[in-house]
């Protein structure tokens, strides 16, 4: 199996996002780029949910802890009320939990994942914007583009809100717009140029 890491993916969502990321996630196999994920949820409910992602999924599933390495198969949750980021650590990445202020009024925020993302992956950063209401992800998306990156954003067709999505486009950060039930197919085919064999 794979185990050493180049590409990363990174996942956003809001109103209808735990559906919507379950999609996804059920269709990856075990060894799978890495996916970092944000869900605008309370606190309290961030473990539980990660909990449940993973009872479908190939991949393992955890809420994500400071100083953890990223590696394939693995999924990161944002934990309940802090920041989530990735950080270079030595030849590979980590885990970055962080408190500090919400951004655009969410905690974590998807655009502080993202635009680490562009800070540190740059064009191996595959950025997903999936449904939810306001902007949270849109700048941080147009970021990762900017970078190299790849962005996909959800249709409005299979959006349970367009908001998000919505912003991104219109900021010109999404290189596609995709139905949800083709994300995770491209997601892998984006992956599979920069595969690292370890």
């Amino acid at each position: 199996m794979r185990s050493s890491v180049d590409t990363v993916v990174f996942v956003g969502a809001s109103t209808g996002g735990t559906t919507a990321i379950r999609t996804i996630l059920e269709r990856l196999p075990a060894d799978a780029p890495p996916v970092l994920v944000v869900q605008h949820l309370p606190p309290g409910f961030m473990r539980g949910f990660a909990k449940r992602l993973g009872e479908g999924c190939s991949a393992c599933v955890a809420e994500a802890a400071s100083g953890a390495q990223v590696r394939r198969g693995h999924v990161y949750v944002a934990p309940g009320g802090r920041h989530l980021a990735i950080e270079r650590r030595g030849t590979g990445y980590g885990i970055a939990i962080a408190d500090g202020d919400r951004v655009n009024r969410h905690k974590p925020s998807v655009d502080v994942l993202f635009e680490s993302a562009a800070r540190v992956l740059r064009d191996k950063a595959i950025g997903v914007l999936l449904t939810g209401m306001g902007n949270d992800g849109a700048r941080g998306m147009l970021a990762i583009r900017s970078a190299g990156g790849h962005t996909i954003a959800q249709d409005r067709a299979s959006s349970v809100v367009f908001g998000m999505p919505r912003e991104a486009i219109a900021l010109g950060g999404a290189v596609e717009v995709l139905g949800l039930s083709d994300i995770a197919a491209r997601i892998l085919a984006l992956a599979r140029p920069h595969a690292a064999i370890a």
